[in-house]
């Protein structure tokens, strides 16, 4: 079993793999600073720094800890935020992960896994679903932020022997994720349905993504865990990178009627102009995955949308007590 340390541990991807990581026995260290995660997501059983990962606190915690794995889900994930405020952007998600990758090397964490973005690194897209040979060109400040750490990774990877992972996400949604923080549209829908009012769309709706559940991104991290701590060759030629997505692109106007016909809701909407630097089409290749991680999607759109659904109802009551 490894030592892991779970950046963004507390967040809604991170804190859903510190639970699947602890419950396949590995122990697990936890740094969040609590900016978007929530302590309430938090497992008790993983050991907690409530700091920054650009915070001089690291590296005495890194020293202590000694994790074996890093796997790296802190960032500043809202692209908005990162059109708004370039300069922050790249202080957290550049940054911040190179210092942290240079605290893994000097404190012997030889294994790394890193959330990156697929949507985001690829850009307007030349092919449809993109595959990880697809052309990289990251239209906004996140998207060149994740794409600069993945360079990162791979100098690291050939100067220090640093073996990682990078798993590039589509659209992840599901439980624990904050309809008012860095949230997806199935969030953000979620959050304004289940409260009775209308969303709104930005742009004509016709706008597509990739959705992927969150149990499923979680499979795909225990499973780039059991390969790195396994300490053979990782069986891939050229970066270790791996698009974790569905290959099926769905509209927003596809995801609003959908929620709205499982909580049985009126379906109507509020239209807004389009936001600056979005993406009209986006949908992935998980093939490689497939073949090297032996992964694939379980869950369906619709099994996901009402898991996702239930959650907030559950929440929207507990609230109301």
């Amino acid at each position: 079993m490894a030592k892991i340390l779970v950046t963004g541990g507390a967040g809604f991807i991170g804190s859903h793999i510190v639970d699947a990581y602890l419950g396949r026995g590995h122990q697990v260290v936890v740094v969040d600073n609590l900016e978007t995660g929530s302590i309430d997501y938090l497992n008790p059983e993983a050991r907690f720094y409530q700091t920054d990962i650009l915070d001089p606190s690291l590296d005495a915690m890194m020293a202590q800890e000694r994790p074996t794995v890093v796997s790296h889900h802190a960032a500043q994930a809202s692209i908005s935020r990162s059109v708004a405020d370039p300069v922050r952007d790249a202080r957290t998600n550049i940054l911040g992960s190179v210092r942290l990758l240079e605290l893994a090397r000097r404190h012997g964490a030889a294994n790394f896994i890193f959330a990156s973005s697929g949507g985001a690194v690829y850009g307007l897209q030349q092919s449809y679903p993109a595959d990880e040979d697809h052309p990289l060109n990251p239209i906004n400040a996140y998207g060149i932020g994740k794409l600069t750490v993945e360079r990162y990774l791979e100098y690291y990877r050939a100067a220090y022997g640093v073996r990682y992972i990078s798993l590039r996400y589509a659209n992840v949604y599901g439980p624990r994720q904050d309809p008012h923080g860095e949230a997806g549209v199935v969030a953000i829908f979620l959050g304004t349905l289940v409260e009775g009012k209308r969303p709104i769309i930005y742009g004509d709706g016709q706008q597509t993504r990739d959705f992927v559940h969150v149990r499923d991104v979680v499979r795909a991290n225990v499973l780039a865990i059991d390969l790195l701590v396994q300490g053979g060759e990782i069986p891939l030629a050229g970066s270790p990178v791996f698009n974790i997505a569905t290959g099926r692109e769905s509209s927003v106007l596809q995801i609003l009627e959908l929620l709205a016909s499982i909580l049985g809701c009126p379906r109507e909407c509020h239209f807004e102009p389009p936001k600056v630097a979005e993406l009209r089409r986006s949908v992935l290749d998980y093939r490689r995955a497939r073949m090297v991680l032996n992964w694939e999607p379980t869950l369906s759109l619709e099994e996901g949308l009402r898991d996702t659904a239930a959650w907030f109802q559950a929440r929207r009551k507990s609230e109301a007590l």
